[in-house]
């Protein structure tokens, strides 16, 4: 640690001591501090909701801020600090010149599977389809961090595979990146108390516990027992004061169990501080389609999460329902993309097509492929930001790219061309359209949440609508 990096752990250090202290009092007095020390103010949206939630102690964004604030252990927030601010902050203006240098995505955040292996094989898993012989080296994985942070991208997320299999070298990826946060998705099964421990010794890596109900509905998909597993892993995180999360995916068989307050209230007793939900797609050759969510579980889930983000001291987010927020479809490297644990560059984790490998090119070089190009180009895929999708809901436009960029199937057991996929989503992204079209207001969304337009490509020509 050289003497600025000694500085500045002395700052947050003292920082954190002053809220915790008096979180009441002092809370909003740091707010005043680092929204000043944010020169550019390119995160001026946030300091505004923040203003609002501090300035009144019955909301639940500030029930939310405090019980993270004085629950979290302290040496945990000591690490936790330093690299949420690169994340907010300082990966911002990195990633802008990144963008206007290279005329590419450049993302938030790197999704890599460390290994396929899994413990466990769950009903509708796409990293089942993988099979289970491939992992990326540490090298790889060391080296794709490296040239990431270089280009502004100080989070990064594992999945798999199931990525606690590599542990000792997600902790040593850790260690040596204090200034990234670092976040696993994981069955639960193998978060023992061991580590537990290292999880609050280490600081910056956080789980994401895949749960789907209770225990007879998540156990029908993910195997007998595991339900269990996982509440004593949320246990154990919770006694050593270690933030986790859940992803939970909603199909047509749990969408009214994962979208209920009384498992929302759950998961918040448990001790969850997020929630990531996802939907779930058919993807690889076999896989069922009936277990795709109705348009009305769908909007049942878009109208849900907006109350519970007004109620519930939880942050969660729906990955498909929330495209008014993000100017529609995150991937292809606009804020995150994702490299299987064959090195694989894919634009989704969903989406199993690629035309560059990692162990062959840097990380520059894959955003600047054929098929991440065509994403640069196209996004937003649509003007309605409730059908951003290119798979779920604008089923030609994957279509277009993969047969445009020349991407071949990753799939490893069973490859699946793009035309095939989109058959199995297409129905779908039909019967959802009119749904999410009366849902959506255009103007309303331009009002509020239009900010770059240059950054995210917005309005561009008459091909904007599908």
């Amino acid at each position: 640690m050289d003497l600025k990096d000694k500085a500045m752990a002395s700052v947050v250090n003292m920082l954190i001591k002053y809220v915790r202290k008096d979180f009441d009092k002092n809370a909003m007095n740091l707010l005043n501090l680092v929204e000043k020390l944010d020169v550019k103010k390119v995160n001026q949206t946030t300091y505004d909701g923040l203003h609002k939630a501090l300035g009144d102690k019955n909301n639940n964004w500030y029930r939310f801020v405090k019980s993270l604030a004085l629950e979290t252990d302290e040496g945990v927030l000591k690490k936790l600090v330093p690299a949420a601010l690169n994340v907010a902050m300082y990966s911002y203006s990195k990633r802008m010149e990144s963008i206007e240098k290279y005329n590419c995505n450049v993302p938030w955040a790197i999704l890599m599977d460390p290994t396929a292996a899994c413990n466990l094989k769950c009903k509708g898993c796409w990293a089942a389809e993988y099979g289970h012989q491939s992992s990326l080296s540490y090298e790889t994985l060391a080296r794709i961090i490296k040239e990431g942070k270089e280009l502004g991208t100080y989070m990064y997320l594992f999945t798999g595979g199931e990525p606690l299999v590599r542990k000792a070298d997600l902790i040593r990826l850790c260690e040596e990146n204090p200034d990234c946060a670092f976040m696993s998705f994981t069955n639960g099964t193998l978060c023992d108390d061991a580590f537990a421990d290292e999880l609050k010794r280490v600081g910056n890596l956080y789980l994401a516990f895949s749960i789907e109900g209770y225990e007879d509905t998540n156990d029908f998909r993910r195997g007998e027992g595991v339900y269990k597993q996982v509440v004593e892993a949320m246990a154990r995180l919770k006694k050593r004061g270690v933030p986790f999360g859940a992803s939970l995916c909603y199909t047509s068989k749990n969408t009214e169990v994962l979208g209920s307050d009384e498992y929302m209230d759950w998961l918040i007793e448990q001790g969850t501080r997020f929630a990531w939900f996802f939907t779930y797609i058919p993807c690889g050759n076999g896989a069922v389609t009936d277990l795709m969510v109705s348009p009305e579980q769908r909007k049942h889930m878009y109208k849900k999460i907006r109350e519970w983000r007004q109620t519930k001291p939880i942050f969660a987010l729906d990955f498909w329902n929330d495209g008014e927020y993000v100017q529609g479809c995150i991937a292809g490297g606009r804020h995150y993309f994702h490299i299987n644990s064959n090195g694989d560059c894919e634009p989704c984790a969903f989406i199993h097509y690629s035309n560059v490998n990692i162990n062959e090119c840097s990380v520059i070089e894959a955003l600047q492929s054929p098929l991440f190009k065509a994403y640069y180009k196209r996004q937003p895929f649509n003007n309605n930001m409730l059908r951003p999708c290119p798979m779920l809901d604008n089923p030609e436009k994957l279509v277009e790219m993969v047969k445009e960029s020349g991407a071949h199937s990753t799939e490893m057991l069973h490859p699946e061309s793009a035309e095939e996929l989109a058959a199995k989503t297409r129905p779908a992204a039909e019967k959802w359209a009119p749904v999410a079209d009366d849902l959506f207001d255009f103007d309303e969304y331009v009002k509020k949440h239009v900010k770059d337009v240059n950054m995210y490509n917005y309005m561009k020509e008459e091909n904007d609508q599908p």
